[in-house]
């Protein structure tokens, strides 16, 4: 089934294997594409992916999670449109074949540059503390939906397919879900608290042309304990019944796809990035993949009428493509999404289908990429690209 295509309102999607969103912290001051930017995409689109999915790309300069991440606006839309151009010649070249191109939009709350966040939160706050000063007023909350619908119209003229409302890994818009010690309209009840999200939904689906994709990526739970999580009960563990009505209410409003993750890489990365080491992770991997396949399953047959883009492979590595085919004829899943496996060894894929798939290039599931990131410096593969493995040595191995 992962050589399939599959058809998603008027796209074609060529096969199911989808780059997932990897912020590089590598774009131009601006939030121009840089180089290695640039090098990244075009890697992505040599590699036989149907769904390549851009990286987080902030809706306004405040709410950028560092001083280069990607950032559409009227001046950057000329670069913007030659990278999807470059990406298709490359992709057609390589290839043969034509991938859907998504752009993330998101607001990075919390972990913008300066905080911004939706109600204090202890458990966040003791990594990053904050004053109530950092709380973000309704009325710049407000503001938020006419600057995604912005950014999606200019998505639209630079080419891409498709834009994704983001609500994941604890930034703004996901922490709004669990906003229930905030007061005023964006706090409270479930009402409340998915406001901003589907005003931001409907403002960029007004400023598209119709039928253009609307998805979103959503952290289906935080797997943090209630009331400082969404999708938990007061113990921590999965609570979907907010999910299950928040994902009903999404497809009422016209998204048909769910690229679905699990946790918060700033707190409980070990739920969505199950790494192999360094050791004394609070649970094993397994118990996270398991985790992320009773999700998938939960939603495919709660919803079957929407596409469920499946998360936590890149975990595996002899096996890779053999564990995403399984989950694709169990149902698990619709579409199969790697993340750091991508920046490892992007061709993975393409070697796959060549008979020269090489399980020694493949991902070791250390998150140095991760820890490059944390360490505001650009992020890639420190393993096996020499030059991200001499920044990891510069700027993070040396500091332990």
């Amino acid at each position: 089934m992962i050589n399939n295509s599959l058809l998603f309102g008027s796209l074609v999607i060529p096969n199911r294997v989808v780059f997932q969103p990897m912020e590089g912290c590598d774009c131009r001051e601006d939030g121009a594409p840089g180089e290695l930017t640039v090098k990244k995409y075009l890697n992505a689109a040599r590699s036989g992916a149907g769904l390549i999915w851009l990286e987080a790309t902030a809706v306004c300069p405040e709410g950028r999670t560092n001083p280069r991440q990607m950032m559409l606006t009227e001046q950057t839309l000329p670069d913007y449109a030659a990278l999807v151009s470059e990406m298709r010649k490359a992709a057609k070249e390589e290839t043969g074949i034509n991938p859907v191109i998504f752009i993330q939009l998101t607001h990075s709350g919390r972990q913008s540059i300066v905080p911004m966040i939706a109600y204090r939160h202890p458990i966040y706050e003791a990594t990053r503390p904050v004053t109530d000063e950092n709380i973000v007023s309704d009325e710049y909350l407000s503001t938020l939906p006419a600057l995604y619908a912005k950014t999606a119209a200019l998505a639209v003229k630079a080419g891409f397919d498709g834009v994704d409302v983001k609500s994941c890994h604890g930034y703004l818009f996901q922490e709004l879900l669990s906003s229930f010690t905030r007061k005023g309209e964006y706090g409270g009840s479930f009402e409340n608290r998915t406001r901003l999200y589907f005003n931001a939904i409907r403002a960029v689906k007004a400023a598209v042309p119709k039928g253009y994709p609307v998805v979103t990526r959503l952290s289906v739970s935080d797997v943090i304990p209630y009331p400082y999580g969404f999708g938990t009960d007061k113990d921590g563990n999965l609570d979907l019944t907010e999910p299950d009505r928040l994902i009903g209410e999404l497809i009422d409003e016209g998204i048909g796809m769910l690229n679905v993750t699990l946790g918060n890489p700033y707190y409980n990365s070990f739920v969505n990035r199950p790494y192999r080491a360094p050791l004394g992770a609070p649970e094993p991997p397994d118990v996270g993949l398991r985790r992320f396949e009773e999700v998938e399953k939960h939603i495919k047959e709660r919803f079957p009428s929407l596409l469920v883009v499946g998360s936590g492979l890149s975990f595996y590595r002899d096996d890779l493509l053999e564990r995403a085919e399984d989950q694709l004829s169990r149902g698990i899943c619709d579409l199969v999404g790697f993340g750091r496996m991508t920046l490892a060894y992007p061709s993975f894929y393409r070697d796959w289908l060549a008979g020269k798939f090489d399980p020694k290039k493949t991902c070791v599931a250390c998150s140095k990429c991760t820890a490059l990131m944390r360490a505001k410096c650009v992020s890639g593969c420190a393993v096996f690209n020499e030059y991200y493995r001499n920044l990891y040595k510069e700027k993070v191995a040396c500091k332990k």
